[in-house]
């Protein structure tokens, strides 16, 4: 079982390596333009969503309530980023 503190650093590392893959993308490719602030609100979004799976993980002790949970978890994240890059719900927060 993994420590606490060894969880946190290998969500950190996740993060990482997610952001770096667009920042890497922006090299190779015109396609790919994420300024700053799009480096910041992914990074954030990413961390929220570890730190809340972190907290599920600590918190409850029944798997199918963990599991539950952190589908839950991941549907809100893809639902938030889908509409922060295109505007699925038209709202003010859109991308597009």
């Amino acid at each position: 079982m993994l420590t606490n503190c060894r969880r946190i650093y290998i969500i950190l590392g996740v993060i990482s390596v997610v952001l770096i893959i667009p920042f890497i993308a922006m090299q190779f490719s015109t396609e790919v333009n994420w300024s700053l602030f799009d480096f910041i609100v992914m990074g954030g979004l990413l961390l929220t969503v570890g730190l809340f799976f972190e907290l599920i993980i600590r918190t409850f002790r029944k798997p199918s309530v963990k599991i539950v949970l952190i589908v839950i978890l991941f549907l809100l994240f893809l639902l938030i980023w889908a509409e922060l890059a295109v505007g699925i719900f038209g709202t003010q927060f859109a991308g597009s």
